[in-house]
């Protein structure tokens, strides 16, 4: 992700805040968050970029190579597939 615009980083940042806006449980925040995009290249390219920067960070501390992380990150999908959402998270 060195290669970064401006308009991208503001695109990621955008994508980071609705998550933060959801955690906090300003539902009405992640909504109006997420109507602010641009349209849905710029939502989906957002919350890739931010993906990409979270499991960069994650392989970074972990030692752990992206493949690794994302074959890990697919199992935990799928093992949580179906089940009702954990309350705060």
């Amino acid at each position: 992700m060195d290669d970064t615009t401006p308009a991208a980083a503001e695109l990621l940042q955008r994508a980071a805040g609705v998550i933060a806006a959801k955690h906090r449980g300003d539902l009405a925040g992640a909504e109006e968050l997420l109507a602010a995009f641009p349209g849905e290249q710029a939502r989906t390219l957002g919350f890739y970029l931010l993906a990409d920067l979270a499991l960069g960070l994650v392989r970074a501390s972990s030692g752990q190579s992206m493949d690794e992380l994302v074959r890990e990150l697919s199992l935990l999908v799928a093992a949580t597939a179906g089940q009702p959402p954990v309350e705060g998270s």
